[in-house]
């Protein structure tokens, strides 16, 4: 039967096939901006101690909108106002029933701060965006990943627990709000509309994390998975994980207290201060890994950008250095490989098997030759005695790694940088090269 015969038959068939060779009009819409976004950030009356230091490593008064929701009202420092998003008190949440054994009813309050902060009717908002006053935001990164979506349908964007268990318990389909939660306009304003009664339908459920899902469901919005979102439910040194980030920007840390101070002999605030640095300079670029050999010496060298190198004795393949180690517990403080919802290998216990590791300490951008050099400091531990019959790192004390900043990194599909081991007459110092792999790159031994 020919196409116009066809058509005349069925004429909703000639309609589509004339949308079809339609232009399609290109949206002359801006981009989307830190602007857009609205933070809401789930705190107490605790805000008053040290966590709002957490919060003024990432919040900027002078871009950012958004608000923290307290329970009850604190007195503040004058001189912290400035530093720190408005307080806003939430509303009386006691008409709804909370009846998890072992749960508090806080998380109440908190799965509404969304809604409540859709009510205060700011104007040009794409996107809600939650976390925890122990969460700390990397905005530019926040931003990348949210202009990926039509901020005028129905997202709901976060990511799962790293515990196994966790995620059975609660779910694999909940976005956890510590590690941060976006919720388009749209969504927003849907969830706002039906979330009173909604709640009031989960009366059992733990937190606010599974009830806000639980709404998410009664909408029929499926969770989006980005996996810069990290809610880090572990115990002991975040070293394996974040020298082995998967390949997709950093979006968020979160449990700070929890874990270790992420750069040795340092507080925990001071050690993410010094992740600001190489943030401001390269934010795309922060903790990609990329891994490379130094053929004549049998190394293994992994880059993780503005956070550590590890030079490994032996060769190991991508397939196993992009695995992150086991320096953490699990959300039960076991060391049981079997509970967590991605890979890791082993973190050997013999000094002699472990990589030697050197640590940012410095960045500096060169504005002449368009590149970044940062340095890596040995770690201050001592030299085990091992008898290998290959060269020794311990030589190494200082590693310089040059980089050109690719603001667009991620606007294309997703793939490691590479890493060249450049020539040097620098005595104790290794020199590397990272940047976008060449045509017919392939990390491997040749």
């Amino acid at each position: 039967m020919s196409n116009h015969n066809q058509n005349q038959r069925f004429p909703c068939l000639q309609f589509l096939s004339q949308l079809q060779l339609q232009p399609q009009k290109k949206s002359q819409e801006a981009k989307t901006n830190i602007s857009h976004i609205v933070f809401g950030i789930a705190a107490s009356a605790n805000i008053v101690g040290h966590r709002k230091n957490y919060i003024k490593l990432w919040w900027r008064a002078d871009q950012m909108r958004g608000n923290v929701w307290l329970d009850q009202p604190v007195k503040m420092e004058p001189e912290h106002d400035h530093l720190l998003p408005p307080i806003k008190i939430s509303s009386d949440t006691s008409k709804f029933e909370y009846k998890h054994p072992k749960g508090h009813r806080s998380a109440i309050r908190l799965s509404r701060i969304v809604s409540e902060n859709f009510r205060l009717g700011m104007e040009n908002v794409r996107w809600f965006v939650m976390g925890d006053d122990d969460t700390v935001f990397v905005a530019e990164n926040l931003v990348r990943v949210l202009q990926k979506y039509d901020h005028n349908q129905f997202y709901y964007i976060g990511s799962s627990s790293e515990s196994h268990l966790q995620n059975i318990y609660f779910s694999y389909n909940m976005a956890y709000g510590g590690g941060g939660i976006a919720i388009s306009y749209p969504l927003a304003r849907a969830l706002e509309k039906m979330q009173d009664r909604c709640i009031e339908r989960y009366t059992g459920l733990y937190g606010s994390d599974d009830r806000l899902q639980a709404c998410m469901a009664e909408l029929g919005v499926p969770l989006t998975r980005e996996k810069g979102f990290h809610q880090f439910d572990v115990y002991g040194s975040l070293f394996g994980l974040l020298a082995a980030h998967p390949v997709t920007p950093l979006v968020s840390l979160h449990h700070l207290d929890v874990f270790e101070p992420i750069f040795p002999n340092m507080d925990r605030v001071h050690a993410l201060q010094r992740l600001q640095a190489p943030m401001k300079i390269d934010s795309a670029g922060l903790l990609q890994q990329s891994v490379c050999y130094d053929k004549t010496r049998s190394w293994t060298v992994s880059v993780s950008w503005g956070y550590t190198i590890q030079i490994f004795r032996g060769i190991f393949s991508p397939r196993e250095i992009e695995m992150p180690s086991r320096t953490f517990l699990n959300w039960y403080k076991k060391a049981d490989y079997s509970t967590y919802e991605f890979n890791t290998r082993r973190f050997g216990r013999n000094p002699c098997q472990q990589p030697f590791v050197y640590y940012f300490s410095n960045v500096v951008y060169n504005k002449n030759a368009s590149h970044t050099a940062t340095e890596y400091v040995r770690d201050r531990v001592p030299d085990p005695e091992c008898h290998w019959k290959m060269a020794n790192p311990s030589r190494i004390k200082k590693v310089q790694v040059y980089k050109a900043p690719n603001p667009h990194l991620w606007d294309k599909s997703p793939r490691r940088n590479c890493c060249r081991i450049l020539p040097n007459n620098k005595n104790g110092t290794m020199v590397i090269d990272v940047g976008v792999c060449n045509e017919d790159e392939v990390v491997e031994v040749r």
